[in-house]
């Protein structure tokens, strides 16, 4: 079954709204939020890098775009301070993913109102996930009441045809806060989509005849790619990195390698290889680097989602034989 650094905006802003967005952060180094575009457009912070990327290009100039999860920080697990929490309610759009960060959920229930705009719906999650919580320690006591349970899988993204469906999707929700930037959302929009349907032809045909058709992963984040290019994914934890798997799971999987011929168990960027690697050391085989592009850092294969993507292009080229 298959499974599946924020590049911040400037603009001239009142004494008042900088004393506002300086004081905007989990832990004093999140996002800024509340700015207004070059053009007095709409004001957007987003949840995490694609959802701010795809913003920041649908919105271009009129646009300020910032992010909620600071860069080098794990998505999954972002807390929001309560300066964060206030921020949200004083921008004109939240662009998030509902059921992917929860404490970004929560905000937008409380206190962005209409301005919550939930980038899920325009997706299409069609996919689901086992969730593999496990057990002995507290703060998963709720997880481990439903391990075992299909969760559905957030991690859209990394299938360029959904991305750019929420472009599109994006544009028109922005047209409704500024219309007369509509023509140029629109715009915006189709050279996106150009871009990532350029990306997905890329990957159709770099990804076409693949001698090992199984991906072992650091956490269930791929199933939309492995959908979309012909792959089964196998998650070594849940759709949470977070989630660490037992030591007979890590076995399982490990002898599930050796059957499948599986070169490679991919780790990845912003979380601990060291789980992948023992299940990789275990059964032999290499890793390699295969970002889901949570978010950027330093050391991240690219400047931007389609640098990334395509690094992850030639990377599962070799580590699943690609003619």
């Amino acid at each position: 079954m298959n499974r599946n650094a924020p590049r911040w905006g400037t603009t001239a802003v009142s004494a008042a709204a900088v004393l506002v967005l300086t004081a905007c952060g989990s832990d004093g180094d999140t996002g800024q939020a509340g700015q207004a575009g070059e053009q007095g457009g709409p004001t957007v912070v987003a949840g995490f890098y694609p959802l701010e990327w795809a913003a920041e290009r649908v919105g271009g100039d009129r646009v300020e775009v910032s992010s909620l999860t600071p860069p080098g920080a794990e998505a999954h697990d972002l807390e929001l301070a309560p300066q964060d929490v206030a921020a949200i309610s004083e921008v004109d759009l939240l662009v998030y993913l509902e059921g992917f960060q929860p404490a970004i959920d929560e905000a937008a229930e409380s206190e962005a109102g209409d301005a919550a705009w939930d980038a899920g719906q325009a997706a299409d999650l069609t996919l689901a996930a086992e969730d593999h919580a496990h057990e002995g320690e507290e703060a998963h006591a709720e997880e481990e009441a439903h391990a075992g349970e299909e969760s559905v899988d957030p991690h859209f993204w990394l299938d360029p045809t959904r991305l750019a469906a929420v472009g599109d999707a994006l544009a028109a929700r922005l047209a409704e806060l500024d219309p007369e930037g509509a023509a140029t959302y629109e715009q915006n929009a189709a050279e996106l989509r150009a871009d990532l349907e350029a990306l997905d032809a890329e990957m159709q045909a770099g990804l076409a005849d693949c001698a090992v058709d199984t991906l072992v992963t650091g956490h269930d984040a791929f199933g939309y790619l492995a959908d979309r290019y012909g792959f089964e994914v196998v998650g070594i934890s849940g759709l949470s990195p977070s989630q660490e798997p037992e030591p007979a799971q890590m076995a399982e999987i490990a002898s599930l390698v050796q059957e499948r011929g599986v070169t490679t168990v991919y780790t990845e960027t912003l979380v601990d290889p060291a789980v992948a690697e023992t299940v990789a050391a275990e059964a032999g085989v290499q890793t390699a680097v295969l970002d889901p592009i949570e978010g950027l850092t330093d050391e991240s294969a690219g400047e931007d989602y389609l640098e990334v993507m395509r690094t992850n292009l030639a990377t599962l080229q070799e580590g699943q034989s690609c003619a």
